[in-house]
């Protein structure tokens, strides 16, 4: 297997200040994250100020205020992301960041030189986006929350039809956090042998556990969101992991890449020395004079294996002993 990509996910957790946007990368490369992600979006240019808040906003952070109210308290400028780009350049973390509208994504590959784009699910159904992001020819992660298969099919034929790089699908079950219920794993296996292309997950639920799974299941990308704390104020803290467990979930994603392996069964080096031990031998169930038939009663198996494997029972079982045997020595041919 592959070493999965693990795409630390930011988002909007900085609440708006570059300062804490730095700590979040800091964070991510400790936790040994390869990507540290966050969102780049003009709040007017998506939201009109007659949308609301979706309900798990408003459970996060109060009523009164519109969707585009918060989303405008949650921006940063271009020049804080160039400069936020350049502070993960010096961690040696890879930036990367979700850009919801066009001037947004030409700055993130035009000026800082993005070498992959991230579509989020809502907007799988914006053909303009997608037209924008396919046209860079760079490899695109494309989230499917909220999304049907069929939809999912149109926005590939839309990157690949308007020369997008290699499209990489990551399922996803866009509530936060997701309830276990819905996460639908096995789709992310479906959606990559309907459409041939690489699969991933974009995890929303409460702990680490699914996003194991999938990286079990086969994941080449996981993507998680992550936080200071789950006290900070904004809408995204209480559906994110803690540095700690952030941590937890990239150990843990490691050891299930290592643990997959190749598919093919062989004895592996931790194996060998334990071989001879745990095995047995064909020895004297008693003692075998020479010329002496071998027999079911006077022969047995026992450790170690570094004899005749009792695998040769039936070729040994009525030949004539070729010498004495004490009880417990080993048979030869």
């Amino acid at each position: 297997m592959s070493r999965v990509l693990i795409i630390a996910e930011a988002g909007v957790n900085h609440n708006g200040s570059l300062k804490q946007a730095k700590e979040l990368a800091l964070c991510a490369k400790k936790a040994g994250a390869d990507i540290v992600k966050y969102q780049t979006f003009k709040a007017d240019a998506i939201v009109s100020a007659s949308a609301q808040k979706a309900e798990y906003q408003r459970k996060t952070t109060g009523g009164g205020e519109s969707q585009l109210e918060l989303l405008r308290k949650l921006e940063l400028s271009f020049d804080d992301f160039y400069s936020l780009a350049v502070y993960c350049r010096e961690l040696g973390i890879e930036f990367l960041s979700t850009a919801f509208d066009g001037d947004s994504m030409d700055f993130l590959v035009k000026e800082i030189g993005q070498r992959s784009v991230k579509i989020p699910s809502g907007e799988i159904t914006n053909y303009p986006l997608l037209v924008k992001a396919a046209s860079y020819g760079k490899p695109v992660f494309l989230s499917t929350g909220m999304s049907t298969t069929e939809e999912v099919g149109e926005a590939l034929a839309v990157l690949r039809s308007s020369g997008s790089g290699n499209v990489t699908l990551l399922q996803c079950t866009t509530e936060y956090p997701a309830p276990m219920a819905d996460v639908n794993l096995a789709a992310m296996r479906g959606m990559g042998e309907r459409f041939g292309v690489p699969v991933g997950y974009s995890d929303h639920t409460k702990g680490i556990e699914i996003a194991i799974a999938a990286a079990a299941l086969g994941a080449v990308v996981i993507e998680k969101h992550f936080t200071l704390s789950r006290e900070l104020e904004g809408p995204d803290h209480k559906a994110s992991l803690e540095p700690d467990e952030l941590a937890a979930m990239v150990s843990a994603i490691r050891n299930v890449g290592l643990a997959i392996g190749t598919g093919e069964k062989f004895v592996t080096k931790s194996e060998r020395s334990n071989r001879d031990i745990a095995r047995r031998s064909i020895v004297a169930a008693e003692p075998i004079r020479k010329g002496e038939i071998f027999s079911k009663e006077n022969l047995a198996a026992k450790r170690p294996g570094t004899g005749l494997s009792p695998m040769k029972w039936k070729d040994i079982i009525g030949e004539r002993a070729p010498r004495d045997y004490e009880k417990d020595e080993q048979i030869e041919l």
